[in-house]
């Protein structure tokens, strides 16, 4: 993940109605905001292994484990 994708999805997470999160050369955020970019960043990383799975299997089981993996849960046997 890049810098300038960390950035978005923190200023993604912050509520618009307020001041801007980032003044001053530091983030001012609330613990739901932080809650809501911990979501956002897991997520995210779910799916860049969901698609490394579905890019390297050879066989059908990349697309269930990518399915799993994008589901959130933990990943079993097909």
């Amino acid at each position: 993940m890049t810098r300038d994708e960390i950035i978005r999805m923190m200023r993604e997470a912050c509520d618009t109605d307020k001041v801007d999160a980032w003044s001053n050369g530091f983030w001012t955020i609330t613990q739901e905001e932080l809650e809501r970019f911990a979501a956002l960043v897991a997520a995210a990383e779910r799916e860049r292994a969901a698609s490394i799975c579905e890019a390297i299997s050879w066989s059908g089981d990349g697309k269930w484990f990518a399915s799993r993996i994008r589901e959130g849960g933990h990943v079993s046997e097909p």
